[in-house]
């Protein structure tokens, strides 16, 4: 028997958000919407785009309560970044 984890659960989201992204909604998105972030639902494929993912997300759920959603900022490599900006910014 296998237990899954919730830590598991979400690498799962993760992997398979991706590889929506990726394989069937990153050509129709980009680069047309760059910057802006795109709400998937992992199990059906559909999606929202809005440069306000909370405004995306809603728009989703609304059609699509039981979503398993995953976001991701078209045109960047991950939706938000932590940290310290290099090159001089905020000195």
């Amino acid at each position: 028997m296998t237990v899954r984890t919730a830590n598991s659960k979400r690498h799962e989201v993760v992997q398979r958000g991706e590889a929506v992204y990726s394989n069937e909604i990153r050509a129709r998105v980009e680069p047309t919407y760059n910057g802006q972030y795109v709400v998937l639902d992992v199990e059906s494929g559909d999606y929202d785009v809005d440069a306000n993912k909370l405004a995306a997300l809603d728009r989703l759920l609304a059609r699509r309560p039981e979503a398993v959603p995953y976001i991701v900022r078209a045109g960047h490599l991950t939706a938000v970044t932590f940290g310290i900006a290099r090159g001089g910014h905020g000195r």
